[in-house]
């Protein structure tokens, strides 16, 4: 049961991946298409879209496929490590 929650977990990491190129690409396109709207443009916004979700594809199954998977490079991502530093330098402080 605990490789099933595993998966699950893996499976909504590697969607996160996935969608952030792609909405960055989604958006791009949008913007193309939204400038001038022809047939033109809409082809090319949704080629820049296409392409974003395949490199968001691509580096989510790298990750994926990984040692340490797609959980893992998450909470690196997410980390602030400045934040926590600055913490710790506060707390210094008011015991001095």
């Amino acid at each position: 049961m605990t490789k099933f929650f595993e998966k699950i977990t893996e499976l909504i990491g590697w969607l996160q991946i996935a969608a952030s190129p792609f909405l960055v690409g989604l958006i791009i396109g949008a913007i193309v298409y939204l400038s001038n709207q022809t047939g033109g443009n809409l082809m090319i916004g949704i080629g820049i879209a296409l392409i974003g979700l395949v490199i968001g594809i691509l580096l989510a199954n790298r990750v994926y496929k990984s040692k340490k998977g797609t959980v893992w490079f998450l909470s690196r991502t997410i980390a602030t490590p400045e934040l926590d530093r600055k913490e710790d330098d506060e707390k210094n402080q008011n015991i001095d």
